[in-house]
């Protein structure tokens, strides 16, 4: 895997929006995950080679315990 295809163009990012919320700059790029967060949804989009999957129906629900977990 090359560095390029390892991460998400930071323009790409800029005007993607999740399709639930549609708010411009509402997703966060987990590289280790391979996905964009969008955590007013509460959904993670994955990315599956290098392209963003921007369906609700592709997207997986977060996991908000272990998100506000504080150990």
């Amino acid at each position: 895997m090359t560095e390029r295809s390892a991460g998400i163009d930071p323009k790409l990012l800029e005007i993607l929006v999740c399709p639930r919320v549609r708010t411009p700059g509402s997703l966060r790029y987990d590289a280790e995950a391979q996905e964009l967060v969008s955590e007013a949804a509460g959904l993670a989009y994955p990315i599956r080679d290098g392209i963003p999957i921007m369906l609700i129906s592709e997207a997986r629900p977060l996991d908000r315990d272990r998100a506000k977990t504080t150990d």
